[in-house]
């Protein structure tokens, strides 16, 4: 009888069984098959991941339960330590940097692309927001618990015309010592050999509020003030300043408490006139086909939220997931309205109301509130209704119920501009959609306002030429 032969199969080997006499086995060839690199991230880049979830999730979950404390209610008891250091910080004490090697790692940059091959903005905004965690802590510390309550701005400075390393890199650049700070990031080519990045080289700009809290009572504390030192921190710390005002004016003059002012009456009473004109059997006048009614450009979701998402608390939802969910979801949204590729041109100022605990369900819905040139002018507002391109405003509204549905609440409100090659309006019909198209208005003005004060913004042909979303 003939010997078997061992053969030993090494982990990247596979031996193939068939009916035939052990020396054919063996002098069949071998077939290898090989596997990329586990990436253990959940969509961030792997260091700021690392940064952000400390604890396995099961860890966390069992010593809540060995605890019996609800993680998604205040305790009621301070935890704070007793006399904090409060000591003025530099802005350049904050400050942090990370490339992501997307021209160098095929694979990283696989999660990175969609299905056109443009750079997925939502997975950079993730990347952002968590970020701005890191930085927030290496100003106040771990003894607090850090939250995003608002995103002021992201705006596309350059096109980027290419697929490149990124390097994304900010700091605090504004804090009075009360329990709120403003960090300002961009997304830069990474430059050679420890170049300084020029300013075309720039992609995006951005500014996040975080708030600091407890982490028992979840009630505000204050957190270091700043010390200026340059004439450029002192710019910077002034635009702090500026948005902190048109945050709080903002809230003053909201439609939620006032009624629309002499301007915006007569817009409505105008819009409510040319629907009658539209229905009046006796009137010629028809909507035109570019034109849609607001209530049919509504898309929704419902998610349930994971672990595998939570922020370094554990129990609730990184807020860089929910940017991404709402940017997707008015990309899409976009999309179905103009049927076009949108543009991203720019996040406006969008809130971050309540937190999202892991284990309950998130609802996002989507509405185009507003195109710019608009339907109808205000009286006296000059705008050329004639140019090929349309910048479309998504106001995406996100609330959270528990999974028994016993409980619901708003849990922000998020605005994104895009910009389509094609001549396309909105129009509401109800008091409610009037409302939201009179506030997205507002918006559009006062971030047009900014950018043209602040030289900041893309133009429609440039932003084309971008390999990002």
């Amino acid at each position: 009888m003939a010997s078997t032969a061992r053969a030993t199969i090494r982990p990247s080997t596979v031996l193939i069984r068939c009916n035939c006499t052990p020396n054919a086995r063996l002098r069949r060839p071998r077939r290898e098959f090989h596997s990329s690199p586990s990436q253990r991230t959940d969509g961030v880049f792997r260091e700021l991941t690392s940064m952000r979830v400390r604890t396995p999730w099961i860890e966390a979950l069992r010593k809540q339960q060995a605890e019996s404390a609800d993680p998604h209610k205040p305790s009621g008891m301070p935890k704070m330590p007793p006399g904090r250091d409060l000591t003025p910080k530099r802005m350049r004490d904050s400050y942090h940097s990370v490339t992501i090697p997307l021209a160098r790692d095929p694979w990283l940059l696989d999660s990175y692309l969609n299905s056109s091959g443009h750079i997925r903005l939502g997975t950079i905004f993730m990347d952002l927001d968590a970020l701005s965690g890191v930085i927030a802590y290496k100003h106040t510390g771990d003894a607090v618990t850090t939250v995003t309550a608002s995103c002021d701005r992201i705006i596309i400075n350059h096109p980027l015309k290419e697929i490149c390393d990124l390097q994304l890199s900010g700091n605090v650049t504004y804090a009075t010592g009360r329990s709120s700070l403003e960090i300002t990031m961009q997304v830069a080519k990474a430059p050679k050999h420890d170049e300084p990045i020029k300013n075309e080289d720039i992609l995006i700009n951005c500014a996040f509020t975080m708030v600091s809290l407890d982490p028992a009572t979840r009630k505000p504390v204050p957190v270091n003030p700043l010390t200026v030192e340059t004439p450029e921190e002192r710019r910077l710390y002034e635009l702090g300043e500026r948005n902190s005002q048109v945050r709080k004016d903002l809230v003053k003059t909201a439609l939620i408490k006032h009624t629309p002012n002499d301007e915006e009456s007569d817009l409505i009473h105008a819009y409510w006139q040319k629907q009658l004109r539209y229905h009046d059997p006796h009137d010629e006048l028809r909507r035109p086909d570019h034109v849609h009614y607001m209530d049919t450009t509504v898309l929704k979701t419902a998610t349930i939220m994971q672990p595998q998402n939570r922020n370094r608390h554990h129990f609730m939802i990184f807020g860089g997931f929910l940017l991404k969910q709402t940017f997707e979801l008015a990309f899409t949204c976009c999309s179905a309205f103009a049927h076009a590729r949108p543009t991203f041109v720019s996040l406006d100022p969008s809130t971050f109301q309540n937190p999202v605990p892991v284990g309950s369900i998130l609802y996002l819905t989507a509405t185009v509130v507003y195109t710019d040139p608009p339907l109808i002018g205000a009286p006296g507002e000059n705008s050329d209704a004639e140019i090929p391109y349309t910048r479309i405003q998504v106001r995406v509204d996100s609330k959270v119920r528990d999974v028994e549905h016993g409980h619901s609440k708003p849990t922000g409100q998020f605005n994104y501009t895009f910009v389509v090659e094609k001549n396309i309006r909105v129009m509401p019909r109800t008091y409610q959609e009037y409302m939201m198209y009179l506030d997205a208005r507002r918006r559009a003005e006062q971030v047009g306002e900014s950018m043209k004060k602040d030289g900041a913004g893309l133009s429609p042909k440039a932003a084309e030429e971008s390999v990002t979303e």
